[in-house]
């Protein structure tokens, strides 16, 4: 099915959660041509329309090949103000696509390629997501990646950086990168002392791997979520330990295709692993370089994966009960939107759009 303006339109007013966001593969096009231009940076293209296409990775073969864009979006990322600004702006903006709360990811390291120090950083981007908040009412939290193409003694500085962060929104570490050659298990010490330090942690897997590399993030790392777990079916096993101890998987589908994990939106793996039980949670991954909004993913599920009515409620919902929050401010937000849903589907134009639910649970 493909959805009318009006369908859209109330899909983009829907209350959503955004667990799987990457700060420096979201930046406005106009911000870095700005950024750039102030800064003496040069860019493959110059023209904003333009550069906004460039950054949209459509040609990748494989994972390490829609990563390499990011070292355009980093060579305007390496002072207090570019960071302050682009994280601000990333909240408003999910804000307007109708996100009321969003965890935001980035790897500190690579904003330290310059004067700034790894507090320096955490401080900019901190201060940029507070003011986004105050301005918009969208709760904005933070995760703190390490590289795993950056070793071991890297990954446990990121886990000790997000652990003396907590009291300012760090809500979690992670580990993301290329998987091949990486694998999660030279990883471990680096979890250990998040975990041991009461800090959530999720673990980019199964996306550049298979399954195995999924396991080691369950097994090995301890992981809360697993970010993307597009492999996940290939094991039954492990597919069902991770549903029965309700781990959320962190979807970003149109990244998936680009990626090629995926071989096209109808064919992904998120229809069939929600069918099988497991906990979904849709997400972007990167709102530029796969030049989507959370709006436009949901449609995406709408169109290719017929999800709509009840499935499309329990997805949101569901962003907002695996998000990495204390559980009275979780229960409360999760609240919040069920009340919201329950106003817009109750309206005339919500009861003949999108397949209205039967109930939206208080």
């Amino acid at each position: 099915m493909r959805l009318s303006a009006a369908e859209y339109a109330l899909l983009q007013r829907l209350p959503k959660a955004e667990l799987h966001l990457h700060l420096d593969g979201s930046l406005r096009p106009a911000t870095l041509a700005a950024l750039a231009a102030e800064r003496g940076v040069t860019l493959p293209v110059s023209d904003v329309d333009a550069l906004g296409d460039y950054m949209r990775v459509d040609d990748a073969r494989n994972l390490e090949d829609y990563l390499a864009r990011f070292e355009i979006t980093l060579s305007v990322m390496q002072d207090a103000a570019a960071l302050e600004r682009i994280a601000h702006e990333l909240v408003v903006d999910a804000a307007e696509d109708g996100v009321r709360y969003v965890e935001v990811r980035w790897c500190p390291a690579l904003n330290a390629r310059g004067a700034l120090s790894l507090d320096d950083v955490m401080t900019a981007v901190q201060r940029g997501l507070r003011r986004g908040q105050q301005e918009t009412g969208t709760v904005a939290r933070s995760i703190v990646c390490a590289l795993r193409n950056l070793g071991a003694t890297h990954a446990r500085e990121m886990a000790e950086l997000a652990v003396a962060h907590r009291a300012h929104g760090v809500v979690a570490f992670d580990l993301a990168g290329g998987e091949a050659g990486h694998p999660a298990r030279l990883f471990t010490e680096a979890f250990a002392y998040a975990r041991s330090h009461d800090l959530a942690v999720t673990v980019h897997a199964g996306e550049g791997a298979g399954a195995e590399s999924i396991r080691e993030a369950v097994h090995l790392c301890g992981a809360d979520r697993i970010g993307h777990g597009t492999r996940l079916l290939e094991d039954a096993s492990l597919f069902a330990y991770v549903r029965d101890r309700g781990i959320p998987l962190e979807v970003c589908p149109t990244s998936n295709v680009q990626t090629r994990v995926a071989p096209t939106f109808a064919e992904h793996p998120l229809a069939a692993q929600r069918e099988g039980g497991a906990r979904v949670t849709i997400n972007t991954d990167n709102r530029l370089m796969s030049g989507v909004t959370l709006t436009e993913e949901y449609a995406r599920c709408v169109e290719h994966l017929g999800v709509n009515g009840d499935a499309l409620m329990d997805l949101i919902l569901e962003g907002f009960r695996a998000a990495f929050l204390p559980l009275p401010e979780r229960q409360a937000l999760e609240r919040s939107a069920a009340r919201e849903l329950r106003t817009l589907f109750g309206s005339a134009e919500g009861r003949l759009a999108l397949g209205a639910p039967h109930e939206v649970a208080a």
